[in-house]
């Protein structure tokens, strides 16, 4: 974490030149997948647009930037779905590009799609850049661009604004930028309720910035004592018992910074539950109660659990439970690998947040894959592992899986799509 702080971080020009490949890369992947989507919709007589822009959560998130909150639907069950579930900033920036253009709000969430997914991209390039080198920084973009579920970062939904409000935080606090990691946190608390994942990151990474600063001064102190007096140049005096590479801890200015920082994270999220239930009268916890009413909560893994079990019942949904068994563990194994491979603690945090949130909700299961999207640093051990085999080896496995990839996305969302 100190070498990650310490380095210097290149210029904004120089810093989009070293990700072109990976961005180039990310925009052929994403394009092949809209491409494979519109044959595929096409040759079903849909509208590959309307599967993008206007189905499930999109429906949803326009239905507010257009009226607002205070939306619902009653199901025959009993349950209520209230549009208050879906977190403010991406109906704002729909409702903001139609305001300034003559583009709908479905049309305007598409476009806030397509430049978020980009900056997604570039954000996970920047942090595994940062901590595993440029070719594994390309290897991870491409990793992200080619998940089975990969479609969803092209669809009207929150998951890559989100993303790249969460990777470009994480980035800053890699490189010591607290106040726009703060900023970029508080952004992201007002995307998804996942934000607190991004407060997470920030809060451990401060306190434990000034825990390493504490431990510097003290050692340098130590130092400064045990030190020989170290012999004066001729023009340059140097006072007795000073050491031969002093240690210069942060000044206020930077105390300040991260304290800023941290203030400013939680604001979002916070902010937005916090009105959720001054709105519905049920106050802080309100925020529970809408998402109860869309049968979403957080009960440690024991529904996802029972319908893993539930799976073997039968022989063929046998092999659906096995899948998902093999699934959970490579997620799980990812993230040990990160671990062993001493990840940034920021990443780390981020990361074992959103898996838990996605792992162990009560909520639709099949959503769960859409859900990992932003868990971007599980990606990171097997683009490392990618950057360091053969360039040909790494670009066919790359490719292969890309077409696979595109025709699956294809395939889910003229069936039946994300919930």
């Amino acid at each position: 974490m100190t070498d990650l702080e310490t380095r210097a971080a290149p210029t904004r020009a120089g810093a989009l030149r070293r990700a072109a490949p990976a961005l180039a890369g990310y925009v052929a992947v994403r394009a092949l997948g809209l491409l494979a989507l519109f044959l595929w919709s096409a040759a079903r007589d849909k509208s590959a647009y309307t599967l993008l822009t206007a189905r499930w959560d999109a429906l949803w998130y326009v239905r507010v930037a257009e009226l607002g909150y205070g939306y619902e639907v009653r199901t025959a069950n009993g349950d209520v779905h209230s549009n208050l579930a879906f977190f403010p900033l991406l109906p704002w920036l729909e409702r903001l590009v139609a305001a300034v253009s003559p583009l709908s709000y479905a049309d305007g969430g598409f476009l806030v799609s397509l430049v978020s997914s980009l900056a997604a991209a570039w954000g996970i390039f920047a942090v595994a850049d940062r901590v595993y080198g440029r070719r594994a920084g390309v290897c991870a973009v491409l990793l992200w661009a080619v998940l089975p579920v990969g479609i969803v970062q092209s669809m009207a939904y929150s998951e890559s604004l989100f993303t790249a409000l969460a990777a470009w935080s994480l980035y800053a606090v890699l490189t010591g930028r607290w106040v726009t990691a703060g900023t970029l946190a508080l952004f992201a608390g007002l995307t998804r309720p996942v934000g607190l994942a991004v407060v997470a990151a920030v809060w451990v990474a401060a306190p434990a910035a000034f825990a390493r600063d504490s431990r510097a001064a003290t050692a340098g102190a130590r130092d400064a004592q045990d030190a020989p007096e170290a012999p004066a140049l001729p023009d340059t005096p140097v006072a007795p018992g000073t050491p031969a590479v002093p240690d210069t801890p942060p000044g206020p200015g930077t105390r300040l910074r991260r304290i800023l920082g941290m203030a400013l994270a939680p604001l979002g999220t916070a902010g937005y539950v916090l009105w959720v239930g001054h709105h519905t009268g049920k106050g802080p916890l309100g925020y529970l109660d809408v998402q109860a009413g869309w049968r979403n909560g957080f009960d440690g893994g024991w529904a996802f659990a029972r319908f893993v079990g539930d799976k073997f019942t039968s022989f063929p949904a046998a092999l659906a439970g096995v899948g998902l068994i093999i699934g959970v563990a490579s997620v799980v194994w990812l993230y040990v690998t990160g671990v062993r491979q001493r990840q940034p603690l920021p990443l780390l945090v981020y990361t074992g947040v959103v898996t838990a949130l996605a792992l162990c909700a009560s909520s639709y299961f099949g959503s769960k894959p859409r859900l990992l999207l932003p868990a971007f640093p599980l990606l990171l051990p097997l683009a490392s592992a990618l950057a360091g085999a053969r360039i040909r080896r790494s670009a066919a496995v790359l490719g292969v899986v890309a077409v696979a990839s595109a025709a699956y996305g294809a395939f889910w969302l003229n069936g039946s799509g994300p919930p």
